[in-house]
């Protein structure tokens, strides 16, 4: 069974950090491009951060310069450190996985991913 845990949320004041992870277990991400999305109430889903199989980084304009995502030697983990937060970070943040090992130039679209994990709740405080 495929499971994809998101970890790491929590409520910080404008200007923290948080670091956020996310675990697959029954899929591997080797050979996987994988990303980071978010959701706010009432907004649509949004690729916040995507990283090939090789290494290549991808980012919207709204976190450049303050996000960073990663892979380590961890197996099937993904980061992203969030430094600088605002109100505006506000949002549920996922991880997902495509079946593809770039990230290419649709990777904002969410349709590209087939594994999605559930969410973990990021909240940035005035």
């Amino acid at each position: 069974q495929v499971q994809v845990v998101e970890s790491g949320g929590g409520l910080v004041q404008t200007g923290g950090s948080l670091r956020l992870s996310c675990t697959a277990s029954g899929l591997t991400l080797d050979g996987r491009a994988v990303a980071w999305f978010r959701q706010a109430p009432g907004k649509e889903r949004e690729g916040v951060a995507c990283i090939s199989w090789t290494g290549p980084t991808y980012y919207a304009d709204s976190v450049k310069g303050r996000f960073t995502i990663s892979r380590d030697n961890t197996p099937n983990t993904l980061f992203l450190q969030m430094n600088s937060l605002k109100p505006d970070d506000t949002a549920t943040y996922y991880c997902a996985a495509r079946n593809e090992r770039s990230c290419s130039g649709s990777w904002r679209s969410r349709y590209e991913y087939a594994f999605w994990g559930q969410g973990t709740q990021v909240s940035v405080s005035e």
